[in-house]
């Protein structure tokens, strides 16, 4: 389904009944990434598996920047009425939902970020300096986005006032330390330290994501309710 909002044509996927979900994706990939989590979560949630900007079956853009994929969800959330979802983002979908938090208290019940960073010092050196080489002969607009966004500051986290849950895999592209930093920083942020994983292995098309984040989606859920 597409809908118009900021702007621009979002494509995304409505399942199940139940308190929501949004399930947002990384950079270059698209929400079927999610399709085994969808499975599971969707027995006792509403899931909406989005297409961020550019990506998928949404609106094809130039040029990207983390604050206008927050603005889309934010109109998402309102042109689809729903009620304090609790956001999973992966990746640039962690970022977009640490920006999102930060920014719109109130919006959402909860935030679980697998793989995020504040800024890209975060990602290992190696890392960046392949993204580096990549971009110089390849000149791709996403490459540019992780070379030089987000810029989430230490305030920007202290304004956080929902439950957060923080993963990152033992062989991450992310530091483990930026992580820490992340929890650290955000009040009643917490990590989960996923071991013999990498920054994609226990997230996309994997079955090993849900187990490992349903009880803090049951106790977002619960807290909701009080």
């Amino acid at each position: 389904m597409l809908a118009n909002v900021n702007g621009i044509r979002i494509n995304y996927e409505a399942e199940g009944e139940g308190p929501p979900i949004l399930l947002l994706h990384g950079n270059g990939e698209d929400h079927r990434i999610f399709d085994r989590l969808a499975a599971d979560l969707k027995k006792d949630h509403e899931v909406f598996s989005i297409d961020t900007r550019g990506h998928g079956e949404s609106e094809q853009v130039d040029s990207f920047h983390y604050s206008d994929m927050v603005e889309d969800i934010a109109a998402l959330i309102r042109e689809l009425s729903i009620r304090k979802p609790l956001l999973y983002g992966f990746s640039d979908g962690g970022i977009v939902g640490l920006m999102l938090a930060s920014k719109y208290p109130g919006m959402l019940s909860g935030l679980i970020a697998s793989g995020p960073n504040l800024n890209p010092k975060g990602i290992k050196a190696r890392f960046r300096i392949a993204m580096r080489l990549y971009y110089a002969f390849k000149k791709s607009p996403l490459v540019w986005l992780m070379l030089n966004e987000p810029r989430i500051t230490d305030d920007d986290l202290a304004k956080i006032d929902i439950p957060v849950l923080i993963t990152i895999a033992e062989k991450d592209i992310i530091l483990i330390s930026h992580a820490e930093h992340i929890a650290d920083k955000i009040p009643g942020g917490r990590l989960i330290v996923v071991p013999n994983e990498n920054h994609f292995s226990y997230v996309s098309y994997s079955d090993k994501l849900f187990p490992l984040i349903s009880g803090f989606i049951e106790e977002c859920g619960n807290s909701n309710k009080i």
